[in-house]
């Protein structure tokens, strides 16, 4: 068990955190805002999202950032100027609402929705869509079982993403044209419910899991490697610090945005982050 310390509280939700320029950035659902949190627990607000929540973030490679505009479906980018924009049209994605987004090494942007809390008995309607650096949109991978959080391998080679419905991390090579092929179960999670999940440079993933309030560190094939138990549900999880090897959870008390209790819990780790993001 990991020695866990808290470096910040006062939270609604914290989700999509993101290791840049020194600092935690995530998403704060509820509160309209993307905040950056220091190793000391300073925080401070970056942006303020009029949308009814920007669920998750990544950025472009020139440094923009970009925020996904959950319910709205919409996908938004930071202007210098501080204004938020349209990045891209997603307007004909089958999806209903957006959830989770990664930014690979090449441009290429990677968004999932379809998020049904209780689909029809048999059903997946999660997708992925591929946003090319040319701002075209198009739908890459469909199926998917309530779709949470992705990676991308660091030589832009492989994703991964949480299917939290289907309890198990799902893997697509991606193709030079960015579509994404040869689906395969990465991690059978047992009872797990992956939800944000990062990637280290043993080749493990850690994924937070709500509903049983865990941070859980696996193998390609399943194998648990290390289980990190908490007082409230793991909503997602991010590799960073000076030397990339503090695991940052976002943890919080599920009941309605108006009545959450969230915080940034951290351990140490056994190896660095790598990746996207």
């Amino acid at each position: 068990m990991s020695d866990i310390s808290t470096l910040v509280s006062g939270l609604a939700v914290g989700e999509s955190p993101r290791w840049h320029d020194d600092r935690l950035w995530l998403s704060n659902w509820g509160t309209h805002e993307v905040v950056a949190v220091d190793m000391d627990g300073k925080c401070e607000v970056m942006t303020h999202v009029p949308v009814t929540i920007a669920f998750s973030i990544d950025w472009l490679r020139d440094g923009r950032l970009i925020v996904v505009a959950g319910p709205d479906e919409r996908l938004l980018r930071l202007e210098p100027d501080g204004s938020l924009v349209d990045h891209a049209d997603m307007a004909g994605l089958d999806a209903d609402g957006l959830n989770e987004i990664v930014v690979d090494g090449r441009g290429n942007i990677y968004v999932n929705g379809g998020c049904e809390f209780d689909p029809p008995e048999g059903s997946a309607p999660g997708v992925v869509a591929l946003v090319a650096p040319d701002g075209s949109v198009r739908q890459v991978a469909d199926e998917i079982a309530f779709p949470n959080g992705m990676v991308v391998t660091p030589d832009n080679s492989t994703l991964i993403i949480a299917e939290s419905h289907g309890n198990r991390l799902t893997a697509f090579d991606i193709v030079r044209d960015g579509s994404l092929s040869n689906r395969r179960v990465w991690a059978d999670l047992g009872d797990g419910y992956p939800d944000g999940i990062c990637l280290d440079a043993d080749s493990a993933i850690w994924y937070g899991d709500v509903a049983n309030q865990r941070c859980v560190r696996v193998r390609e094939g399943g194998q648990v490697l290390q289980t990190i138990d908490l007082d409230r549900g793991c909503f997602a999880c991010m590799l960073g610090g000076p030397d990339g090897t503090t695991l940052f959870m976002a943890a919080a008390q599920w009941r309605g945005l108006e009545t959450m209790t969230g915080q940034v819990l951290t351990a140490k780790a056994p190896a660095p982050g790598v990746g996207w993001p």
